[in-house]
């Protein structure tokens, strides 16, 4: 737990802009045009405050992912004391944001990524794979290196490698990474796009294919629903302006389609209904004289992404990583995010969402099991077992997740992320990150 929460401190307070890359600060940045007069849910004011192209943190901040000119030889320090020293000094020699884990444990943890395709997908077929979010390359082209020199040389020639990115300098950073190989150049593009637009993939693709998504279900938006006490209905929470800069909670009743999809594979049963007379007449006493006021925030964002790529490659394999779990979290509620900030060279968390305006990081930890079983409902499964009689249809897909220790181990080389003592961060430090690997089968009658 120290360790991960340690390695946290350096990975995720580094991911806020730092000032200068910011410049003077302007009413448009640190203000409440996010929200106009109209209210908007709470997933649609994360977005904005994440993504808008004037006011949005990431518009903001691409130049802050940083780019190791080298990759860290980890056999050469004594142990944890002298790699975090090191990676204090890259931090202040790079004067940027964060290194993703792909860029610190380069060309290691892409080579995992790239191991466990091979092993997994059909190579009779041409290899295609998206890359949602990519960064700054460095994953693309790790695992295009990995698989010219260990693939056979038909599965390199006739591989496409397609980064959907949302960012156009990171777009642009891409295709600098991936050249660096001049070969890989023809078999990798870039779409500067968002992943969540239907109308961006085109035609349904019937073709088998990976999708990669490293890092990036932590920033999806969500949504958050409110019940008044224990007994309550849950509420949508929209976010409205009052008079001036103030914003403030609005609450309604739920009609949104996404936040009803999330609730029905979360299986919650509305606060009022069901149970014994007798229960209900004690639930009902027990809010009266403890009232406890909830809040769960719905991966929505997640739901619509997944809605997406299940409708526009059906025979998608997916592999994913992020935090299973963040510490330190000040907002309330199930599943809640850190908001952080960096001002005058120091890192701090608010303790509401809302006074994220476009200078804050907004990052969720991702429930896996929940994350599985949306795979699971937007590939149209769980309809069809609620619709079919029990045990009649078998899964639609073969889905595992893995701590990211195990899963290096299995697919990557962690002697090559390991100090002289036997330290290794890879493995001994990313205990709050998991690995989702979700893939097509035939077991369906």
């Amino acid at each position: 737990m120290a360790a991960s929460r340690n390695l946290f401190s350096l990975f995720h307070r580094h991911r806020v802009i730092p000032v200068e890359y910011l410049g003077p600060p302007s009413s448009a940045l640190f203000s409440t045009q996010i929200v106009g007069d109209t209210p908007i849910l709470v997933r649609d004011f994360i977005h904005k405050a994440l993504y808008d192209p004037n006011v949005g943190y990431f518009s903001q901040k691409s130049a802050s992912v940083g780019v190791l000119d080298s990759s860290i030889k980890f056999n050469r320090f004594e142990g944890r004391k002298a790699y975090m020293k090191h990676l204090d000094k890259i931090y202040k020699q790079s004067d940027v944001s964060w290194f993703t884990p792909v860029e610190l444990f380069k060309p290691w943890y892409a080579h995992g990524i790239a191991e466990s395709i091979l092993r997994t997908t059909n190579l009779s077929v041409p290899l295609k794979i998206y890359e949602i979010g990519g960064g700054s390359g460095t994953c693309a082209k790790g695992i295009l290196d990995y698989i010219k020199l260990n693939a056979p040389t038909r599965v390199y020639d006739n591989i496409s490698y397609t980064s959907v990115e949302i960012s156009s300098s990171l777009a642009a950073k891409q295709i600098q990474t991936v050249g660096e190989v001049e070969s890989h150049l023809s078999k990798f593009r870039v779409e500067h796009r968002d992943a969540t637009d239907r109308n961006g993939w085109g035609d349904v693709n019937e073709q088998p294919c990976w999708v990669i998504m490293l890092e990036v279900l932590d920033n999806l938006p969500h949504d958050l629903i409110y019940s008044e006490n224990q007994t309550s209905p849950w509420m949508e929470v929209w976010v409205e302006r009052k008079q001036g800069e103030k914003l403030s909670e609005l609450y309604r009743p739920i009609e949104d389609s996404l936040i009803k999809s999330c609730i029905e594979i979360l299986d919650m049963p509305d606060a009022t209904a069901g149970g014994s007379r007798v229960s209900s007449a004690m639930k009902n006493i027990w809010a009266k004289v403890f009232p406890k006021p909830r809040w769960c925030w719905l991966p929505t964002g997640c739901m619509k992404l997944l809605q997406v790529l299940h409708g526009a490659l059906p025979k998608m394999s997916l592999i994913a990583s992020d935090f299973s779990y963040l510490p330190d979290v000040k907002i309330p509620g199930e599943r809640a995010p850190l908001v952080s900030t960096k001002k005058d060279g120091s890192s701090s968390d608010y303790n509401s969402y809302l006074d994220a305006k476009g200078d804050a990081d907004i990052f969720f930890p991702t429930d896996f099991f929940l994350l599985e079983q949306m795979d699971h409902y937007c590939s149209g499964w769980m309809k069809q077992q609620k619709d079919d009689e029990p045990l009649k249809r078998g899964k639609k897909r073969r889905t595992l997740s893995l701590d990211t220790a195990a899963f290096m181990e299995e697919f990557g080389l962690p002697t090559k992320t390991r100090t002289k003592d036997g330290y290794n961060p890879l493995l001994d430090d990313f205990k709050n990150t998991k690995v989702y690997l979700s893939v097509p089968t035939h077991n369906v009658k």
